[in-house]
């Protein structure tokens, strides 16, 4: 009666259990989901934001993440100073400056 028992449990190695690469196959192909679907553009997106603010210089025309438009009258290590109407100027902060309209 016992090995009846045994019989008709089956075997442990059966369609449950997996091999051990075999169990990590679906977090790989996860993980390469997320990295071309999200981590990628948003690391690409970031670098080109960088090397805009980088390039920065007075006299280009550029738009604040706020909505302001204006022309770079002067600069420093963090703070850009813009003009948004004649004589009047903001200082705002060098990475909230989202975009340049022109330049020159």
């Amino acid at each position: 009666m016992i090995n009846l028992a045994y019989a008709m449990g089956g075997s442990g190695g059966g369609a449950g259990g997996q091999s051990g690469f075999g169990a990590f196959v679906p977090l790989i192909l996860m993980f390469a989901i997320f990295y071309f679907l999200l981590i990628r553009p948003q690391q690409k997106k970031a670098k080109q934001h960088r090397e805009l603010l980088s390039a920065l210089k007075k006299g280009d025309r550029v738009v604040s993440s706020g909505g302001l438009h204006g022309v770079i009258t002067g600069m420093s290590d963090d703070i850009v100073t813009m003009e948004i109407a004649p004589k009047v100027r903001v200082k705002v902060s060098r990475a909230s400056i989202s975009g340049v309209a022109s330049k020159g």
